[in-house]
């Protein structure tokens, strides 16, 4: 069930790289709320995009001058130079909200005692969700129509600056079930050693496996991409939801797969230095700074 935020008071949200493809997807939604809002976006390509979705373009500044909630909707490499060109021009308490916590963790982002910082990830709606109608079954990155939840950090302990967080946090990213708050470090680890280093790779895997038995195997095509997506819904609910036992043959073929594919020592992605490290690569950095 979803939860959407009852607006309590009036913000003035300001969405930076507005024209980008999450700044488009946060601004769809946030454009249909009853707070002002305002869309700053410096590419040409970008500032297009924004008129044609029926919004105007504020330059940068005007923007978060007398924003409550700065959106910084920019790639994370650079989030350094544009946090260092707009923190110091927002006003003490703002809240300066991004959407994945690599530079965060990283220290990246311009400090200010005076302002609040957030960070907010959508999960994308389950692989077990019901979808009840075309909208929900079409939308399967979120933001549209399905419902999905938030993982968000905000590590000052201001719980009414964390409550204006959510407030627009549920707002960009809905039709949201729940915001859950862990530290920035928790995200990070999160996004992106659990979904991306490990599910994306397991899912561009599935894809090379696939490809192998169609073309190196013979299979046709359409039998083997029925059997692989049937299999897929059955091995993530009988380890994920623990629905129905694996028989004794597929936990043989399990080891086997274990053995021939995984490293024994994968589980070294959930200590620091290995955090460490695919950042530093994420963000084309020669360390992260502490």
């Amino acid at each position: 069930m979803t939860t959407e935020p009852t607006a309590t008071r009036s913000l003035t949200i300001a969405v930076v790289g507005a024209g980008g493809k999450m700044g488009m997807r946060v601004s769809n939604n946030l454009q249909r709320s009853s707070h002002t809002v305002y869309y700053a976006e410096t590419s040409p390509a970008g500032q297009q995009r924004v008129i044609d979705a029926g919004r105007s373009v504020t330059d940068s500044a005007t923007a978060v001058a007398d924003a409550d909630v700065v959106i910084l909707a920019v790639p994370d490499i650079a989030l350094a130079p544009v946090s260092a060109e707009l923190v110091p021009q927002v006003r003490p308490g703002t809240v300066v909200l991004t959407l994945d916590p690599a530079a965060a963790y990283a220290n990246l982002l311009h400090q200010r005692a005076d302002v609040e910082y957030a960070v907010a990830h959508p999960c994308h709606p389950s692989v077990f969700l019901q979808r009840r109608t075309p909208e929900e079954l079409a939308d399967t990155f979120g933001g549209i129509a399905a419902p999905q939840n938030v993982v968000a950090a905000l590590e000052s302990g201001n719980e009414e600056k964390r409550a204006v967080a959510e407030e627009v946090i549920r707002l960009m990213y809905a039709p949201v079930i729940d915001v859950h708050w862990v530290t920035v470090k928790q995200l990070a680890y999160l996004e992106p050693t659990l979904v991306e280093t490990v599910a994306c790779m397991v899912g561009d895997l599935l894809k090379e496996a696939l490809h192998e038995t169609v073309h190196t195997i013979g299979v046709p095509e359409a039998a083997a991409r029925a059997m692989l997506l049937g299999h897929v819904q059955v091995a993530l609910a009988n380890t994920l939801k623990g629905d129905n036992p694996f028989s004794d043959a597929c936990l043989i073929a399990m080891d086997y797969g274990r053995e021939k594919i995984i490293k024994d020592d994968w589980k070294s992605i959930f200590n620091d230095d290995e955090l460490d490290r695919v950042l530093t690569r994420m963000l084309h950095l020669d360390a992260i700074k502490r």
